[in-house]
């Protein structure tokens, strides 16, 4: 084998990886978040699990993605345990999906129609494709995706291609032969198979690497049995990787997947070399082929599943007995669920995520929603302990804030669907609103205590309009949480024109203040305390707008909203004046 084979060896191996990987990803891409809401959705039945297992890891093409994700289910308590075994079972089947496809290109006939099954025959094909749909299609579209996606595969089946050409002269070399036939020990062939899997974190394109190697011949079925048990110990290194720092049931999920696969693969060994022992195998010494490698994959796995799932219970156990309680400690996060559900294992399946951030906004929301009625409430029946929630629920929201905030700067980086970016978007702007909108509570609590210190109150006729314009704020606030909640843009376009409306009686209501002034009806102390009652309401009113008005600028791609504003405001838009006018009868000041 010369220099050049090896650089060929080597850059097939680059190609497969890297097509493995982007196809991979695109794949997530496609997806759009659906696989992941299906997992999260699961039901108590363990071989529903397992069926969704199988199934999502047989469409991303990775049993080490399906894992980790399940361990961030679990970190974050979305997910049980004991339901994560069945899922775990689950994608060690779906992952045999890629060897089968891999086999493929073993096939070798003169038919055309099989030759064309071949994936070195249609993978140009699909390249051409792919690069067409990348090149016309629009940055996070679908079009983009699926060009991806079929580039990917070629780029994949490219790779395998070069590196069987470049191991083929090897089949008749002694130091190659010699170095796989050592292999053929047992001990040796399953620690390589899992040293491999653990460098490139992925038994697919371990399994792909050993399917190229069986094209020139040289790989006996001694050799590859043993490599392939250790490939599936060598897969859960990711998960075991993934799961530090995190939960104690997360790092449980991780041992699971290690002591399904080592209790399988030793179940395995004994059996398999204890009979080979007594029969003397004649297949061991013969040459094992890609279609082989697929299926002693999936018949090892499915047979693990077999003989395990009636014990997954106790696999729970063992991984609950490895990784202990300390009594001292708190089992899981005290962190709100929303928030604990923003796990970073996450962010590489993006559309997922920008959903979970999405809850946790709409937790937010009806946090600081909370906040303000209660405020409002005290101005009605002062009490402490409703200004101590106020404050409670204001340092909430400050919290989610900062959480979610941070969360969304990293997962902005990420590469995004243009939908999900434009969700993205609108959820950066709505946070600081909704922040601001709680701390408007926290100034009126804070008036309203300062009142009742005082032994002040507002005047009968300043009671009575403040009850008008609490009704009308309260109105805003629920039509913009439920406008935000269902992403509704027809609801938040109810919101410019009450708020508009709002502005109209904070400045009708400071008028008659200044003429109760003047007459001697109020003071001048409830005066001060009526204006600061009053600006909070009515920037509550704005915080509520600026929400809506993203709202429809994200949906309609109108990132102006001076522009949207003015369009509505100064009577260009005839709908909204005729809202604003009907809204003014509805709203009127006793």
């Amino acid at each position: 084998m010369d220099i050049f084979s090896i650089l060929s060896m080597i850059g097939g191996l680059a190609l497969f990886l890297y097509g493995m990987n982007a196809m991979g990803d695109s794949l997530v891409m496609l997806s759009g978040g659906k696989l992941e809401r299906i997992l999260e959705k699961l039901t108590e039945k363990r071989i529903m699990a397992l069926l969704l297992g199988a199934f999502v890891t047989a469409i991303i093409q990775s049993s080490s993605a399906t894992t980790v994700m399940v361990v961030g289910f679990v970190n974050s308590g979305i997910m049980k345990l004991t339901q994560a075994v069945g899922v775990i079972m689950g994608a060690n089947i779906g992952t045999t999906i890629t060897s089968w496809i891999l086999s493929l290109t073993g096939i070798s006939s003169s038919s055309i129609v099989l030759q064309m099954l071949k994936p070195t025959s249609f993978s140009p094909i699909l390249a051409g494709i792919g690069i067409i749909c990348i090149m016309t299609g629009k940055d996070g579209s679908r079009k983009k995706t699926v060009g991806n996606i079929l580039l990917g595969f070629a780029i994949l089946m490219f790779g395998m291609d070069m590196m069987s050409s470049a191991v083929a002269p090897l089949k008749n070399n002694p130091a190659f032969t010699g170095m796989l036939t050592a292999f053929s020990n047992p001990i040796l062939g399953l620690i390589a198979g899992a040293v491999l899997t653990a460098v490139i974190q992925s038994s697919s394109a371990s399994i792909g690497i050993l399917q190229a190697l069986c094209i020139s011949g040289a790989v006996s079925y001694g050799t590859a049995i043993p490599i392939i048990m250790g490939q599936n110990i060598g897969t859960c290194v990711t998960a075991i990787i993934s799961s530090a720092g995190a939960s104690k049931n997360a790092k449980r999920t991780a041992f699971i997947h290690l002591y399904f696969n080592l209790i399988g693969t030793v179940v395995f060994m004994i059996a398999f070399y204890a009979l080979n022992s007594v029969l003397d195998f004649a297949f061991m010494s013969t040459a094992a082929s890609a279609a082989s490698i697929a299926l002693i994959h999936s018949l090892f796995n499915i047979g693990c599943v077999i003989l395990l799932f009636p014990f997954a219970n106790h696999l729970v156990k063992l991984a609950t007995l490895t990784v202990r309680s300390r009594e001292d400690q708190p089992e899981e996060s005290e962190e709100p669920a929303p928030l604990a559900a923003l796990d970073e294992r996450f962010l590489d399946s993006p559309a997922f995520t920008i959903q979970l951030c999405k809850n946790a906004v709409v937790e937010m929301a009806a946090l600081s929603r909370k906040a303000i009625l209660l405020a409002m409430e005290v101005h009605d029946t002062y009490s402490d302990e409703k200004v101590d929630e106020v404050i409670h629920l204001e340092q909430t929201v400050d919290h989610f804030e900062d959480v979610i905030g941070t969360y969304l700067v990293k997962l902005s980086g990420r590469d995004l669907r243009k939908e999900d970016s434009h969700l993205l978007s609108l959820l950066l702007h709505s946070l600081s609103d909704f922040e601001r909108i709680s701390d408007h509570a926290i100034n009126l609590a804070e008036t309203a205590r300062k009142m009742h210190d005082q032994n002040l109150a507002f005047s009968p006729q300043g009671k009575a309009e403040l009850d008008s314009l609490s009704v009308a704020i309260r109105d805003i606030m629920n039509i913009t949480a439920t406008a935000f909640t269902t992403s509704d843009t027809v609801k938040a376009g109810e919101v410019e024109p009450l708020e508009e409306v709002i502005d109209d009686l904070v400045k009708e209501m400071k008028l008659r203040h200044i003429a109760r002034l003047r007459g001697g009806i109020c003071s001048i102390e409830t005066g001060i305390h009526l204006e600061d009652t009053l600006t909070n309401y009515e920037r509550v009113a704005d915080h509520c707008s600026n929400i809506a008005v993203t709202m429809i600028e994200v949906r309609s791609d109108m990132l102006d909203m001076h522009q949207y504003l003015d369009a509505k405001v100064k009577g260009s838009d005839p709908h909204f004046r005729r809202e604003f006018d009907r809204l003014k009868q509805v709203y009127i000041l006793p």
